[in-house]
């Protein structure tokens, strides 16, 4: 049975579509008193050392030590039975009868300091599975103590808090006969600020939210329904809605042909479903360009192996329609960018999306490939595609006139590779900034004479021995050299095995890095 698309973001109050956001509708800044704020759930993030008890057993914390004595001491006896400590993860949930407006009462473990935004994205994640479990309508998170951060630094809290809410929120439904919808209507932030900014910067939680629930879709989405193109329609909706600042460019087979895409169309010969070679371009709505960026991902959107299939344990060769995450990070960015808007930069998005399949036209080991810029490949393993549709597509961004270029890809590791130690000083700091972690793995060029052919330019792997490297040595070959680049092979965290479903990761610190070149 084929599966008809579902639009890929609904209009539900938690998902953050640009016309229905939560953050937008029902987050809200205020500076109250926690123990006199009304509701269903009142969340607070405690530290380890805000855990801390004096001689009589009493919370050393000012916040916790009121609402602890406004409940006659119940909120500390709770915490000792169930040994809550403040560590990262533990929670302590009170249901109150009488003493403050809340109806519960939540202690959340924030660790032993709470300095950066991936412990608050959890803090956010954890309100989030706290008011399902409680099915709590109208929901309040502060933190016991918020003292030591500056006015930046809970700006940047805040809008982690809002981030993990909603994304915490989220859980895709679409294929599913029978769900339970969240009870959620509101969520207040209390103690970090009011005022402009920090609305500014919880819309900015919103925006970028958004794109990752929609790459986390998109990468949801069985291959029997995301097509390469179906992909392509998704992308030209993003320049369609945002056409004050996108435009978009569909390439089908015979125009990739025209460009001497060899090695792309070489992988897509197999597969009974054309491919689609999309470019999206952001141009800011006014003012001058200065600095031209690409991102490029990896679409594709079932990978089967080819002959040389993926057979065996390990293979996950039933997960293999998350090989497009690399592509869905690219598209979620694009999302999320054609909302924020940033001045002075130009970006252009790029996916080779097609199938890796098997059929009598299908590539086989052995055969020889040319790419968009002449360079031959000796295909040594139809498994390793992705590297074969970026050869392509990475030419092809660069005759764009991109300055900076990032790819990401799903091939072996959570790594990144560059030559350039600025670049990748300007990723890290954006990846710090969204939350998200990378690692950065070293670009052995001894490692390439593992790639050397008999017959041609090049083979397309050189074995399991430093895969990642040599996959990224490939690709260095259809970058021009005035172009810095950098590659991260996000394979692991692409997917959350334990909730068995896509995470949206990279489209975050994609969208922080453009706005941090927009600046």
């Amino acid at each position: 049975m084929v599966l008809s698309l579902k639009r890929l973001v609904k209009n539900t109050t938690l998902v953050c579509t640009p016309d229905k956001c939560i953050v937008r509708k029902t987050w809200r800044a205020k500076e109250v008193d926690v123990a006199e704020w009304k509701g269903d759930l009142l969340a607070v993030g405690v530290t380890e050392k805000d855990a801390a008890r004096n001689t009589q057993s009493r919370f050393e914390n000012a916040i916790l030590n009121a609402l602890d004595s406004k409940l006659g001491g119940l909120l500390g006896q709770a915490s000792c039975e169930e040994d809550f400590t403040g560590k990262l993860g533990q929670s302590t949930v009170l249901r109150v009868a009488s003493g403050l407006g809340s109806k519960r009462v939540a202690l959340l473990g924030l660790g032993t300091s709470a300095s950066t935004v991936a412990v608050f994205k959890s803090l956010g994640e954890a309100v989030a599975a706290a008011s399902k479990t409680a099915q709590a309508g109208h929901v309040a998170v502060a933190l016991a103590s918020s003292d030591g951060l500056s006015a930046a630094g809970k700006l940047t809290t805040a809008s982690a808090i809002a981030s993990g809410a909603v994304l915490g929120t989220f859980e895709d439904i679409r294929y599913k006969t029978e769900s339970k919808k969240s009870a959620l209507k509101s969520i207040d932030i209390i103690g970090l600020g009011t005022g402009p900014e920090v609305e500014k910067k919880l819309k900015y939680a919103g925006d970028v939210s958004s794109g990752v629930i929609f790459g986390r879709e998109l990468v949801n989405s069985p291959a029997n329904v995301l097509t390469p193109g179906v992909l392509a329609e998704e992308a030209s909706k993003i320049a369609s809605t945002y056409s004050d600042v996108f435009t978009a460019k569909i390439l089908d087979a015979e125009q990739c042909k025209e460009l001497k895409m060899g090695s792309y169309l070489g992988v897509a010969a197999a597969s009974a479903n054309p491919p689609h070679f999309i470019h999206l371009c952001y141009k800011p709505p006014s003012g001058p360009v200065n600095i031209k960026l690409a991102l490029v991902g990896k679409g594709l959107t079932f990978d089967s192996g080819g002959y040389n299939i993926k057979t065996g344990p390990g293979c996950l060769i039933e997960l293999m329609k998350f090989d497009m995450g690399g592509s869905a990070a690219v598209l979620g960015a694009a999302k999320a960018l054609g909302q924020i808007k940033p001045l002075g930069v130009e970006v252009h998005f790029i996916v080779a999306a097609c199938e890796n399949m098997i059929s009598g036209t299908g590539m086989r080991p052995g055969d020889i490939v040319t790419a968009s810029n002449g360079k031959t490949i000796e295909v040594n393993n139809t498994d390793a595609e992705g590297r074969l549709t970026l050869a392509d597509a990475l030419v092809y961004a660069c005759n764009q006139g991109a300055e900076k270029l990032i790819m990401m890809l799903t091939i072996v590791s959570k790594g990144v590779f560059t030559p350039s130690d600025d670049l990748a000083k300007e990723v890290f700091d954006a990846s710090e900034a969204s939350g998200e972690k990378l690692w950065r793995l070293p670009l052995e060029e001894s490692y390439w004479e593992s790639m050397k052919s008999g017959v041609a330019d090049m083979v397309n792997t050189g074995g399991r021995p430093g895969g990642a490297i040599t996959a990224a040595l490939f690709l260095k070959q259809f970058v021009d050299e005035k172009v810095q680049w950098l590659h991260i092979d996000m394979a692991g965290p692409v997917w959350n095995e334990k909730q068995r479903g896509a995470t949206g990761f990279g489209v975050a610190t994609l969208v922080e890095w453009v706005l941090r070149n927009a600046s």
